[in-house]
């Protein structure tokens, strides 16, 4: 007998995975600019000319058998200290190559961390709306997931529910900012206020509690005054998720990286479970052309006033269609309040008018639609005039 969880995961896609295949066929039905797919957080500006420019490089210039060779399990110590030195010039940490750990992408980092973290009956808190496989990472690492609600309107963390969902068994807190699907940033005094409150019940119940900040999204900030506070200035139990995904428009490539804070106690065992956890799920070695190439370009990012415009467009013309937004201050997703009770339904009538979002209800957040605005702006523009026929037609029922 097989394993019937993952027979279960494999067998149902997640909302945004479904929806988004439904777009293609649709597609392919009655024409792509007929279909105004919002579904997939799938950064649509290209990648910037460095990441071209420097890939030729590395090809017509690195040893090939080195190049697509084994490098050490947690990624090569030239890239390693590269990144680390970049972090500690920009957020005046003080993290050495040893303190990283190479990976495919945001949801590897993320991964190896919780398996490293986690025994049978710790749980996670994380704050809805929330990533949704944020639930089977965890889950899969024999750990629970603990959603929380946050402040209504708002969006950020609520700390009387917080504190309510502690307990002994606690092991660590999931913070995304800026946030997918709401596109908030949590601001420096939340960070500060919750690093206080872990403290406090990390030395209560006598074991850590861990603050993991999953950060694909850091660099998709598009107001200077909006600052996105890094955790490890504040708290020393502190665990970062970085992935090029979205930075560097190359979500296919999976390349990131995780990074142990060496201000904690027990650095070494929590870096060491870090690298048994890769050994044990065989994410060792993430591809080595691109650990040489984000050692090349590891402070250049994608055009990112693309995202900023189509924000504040769309932002825009659904207030004034009588949606209602959360305003978010990065990422590429607006979070849609649902003109129905049912998000789902709500989502469901959209796709009469071709418009393809996604329900907050994976989210851990009913009453929402996620609208990724990760698109051409071309077809916002398309899309438009269906919002409003989308929003016309509950108000004239």
């Amino acid at each position: 007998m097989i394993n019937e969880k993952n027979v279960r995961l494999g067998e149902v896609r997640s909302s945004i995975r479904e929806l988004f295949e439904y777009g293609k066929k649709r597609k392919a039905e009655i024409g792509d600019d007929k279909v105004f797919d919002f579904s997939i957080g799938n950064p649509s500006v290209p990648a910037p000319a460095e990441v071209r420019e420097a890939i030729v490089e590395i090809l017509q210039t690195y040893d090939p058998v080195q190049l697509h060779g084994y490098t050490s399990a947690q990624g090569d110590y030239s890239v390693r200290q590269v990144l680390a030195d970049y972090i500690n010039s920009r957020f005046s940490t003080k993290l050495t190559a040893d303190c990283l750990y190479l990976t495919c992408g945001a949801a590897a980092s993320l991964t190896i961390t919780l398996n490293a973290l986690l025994n049978a009956g710790d749980e996670i808190i994380t704050f809805a709306p929330f990533f949704p496989e944020y639930g089977v990472f965890t889950e899969h690492a024999g750990g629970k997931l603990i959603a929380v609600g946050v402040e209504e309107g708002t969006f950020r963390i609520d700390f009387d529910k917080l504190e309510s969902a502690i307990t002994a068994h606690t092991k660590g807190v999931i913070i995304n900012s800026p946030n997918n699907p709401s596109g908030v940033v949590y601001p420096e005094k939340d960070i500060i206020r919750l690093a206080e409150l872990l403290k406090k019940y990390s030395e209560k119940y006598g074991e850590p509690i861990y603050l993991i900040s999953d950060e694909p999204y850091r660099e998709l900030v598009f107001d200077k005054e909006v600052k996105v506070p890094y955790v490890m200035n504040y708290y020393p139990h502190s665990i970062v998720c970085y992935s090029y995904s979205k930075s560097l428009s190359l979500p296919g490539e999976r390349i990131g990286y995780i990074a142990v804070n060496n201000e904690m106690p027990q650095f070494s065992k929590v870096y060491a479970g870090i690298c048994g956890a890769g050994r044990a799920l065989g994410f060792v070695c993430a591809p080595n052309l691109f650990q040489q190439l984000i050692k090349k370009v590891y402070n250049v990012t994608s055009d990112i006033s693309v995202y900023k415009n189509n924000r504040d467009r769309l932002y825009a013309a659904l207030v004034d269609y009588g949606f209602g937004v959360v305003k978010p201050d990065g990422a590429f997703y607006l979070f849609v309040k649902s003109m129905e009770e049912s998000a789902a339904a709500f989502c469901e009538r959209a796709k009469e008018y071709e418009l393809l979002i996604v329900p907050g209800d994976d989210f851990g957040c009913n009453g929402y639609a996620r609208v990724s605005y990760c698109v051409s702006p071309e077809m916002i523009e398309r899309a438009l005039p269906a919002f409003k026929k989308l929003s016309e037609s509950y108000r004239n029922k």
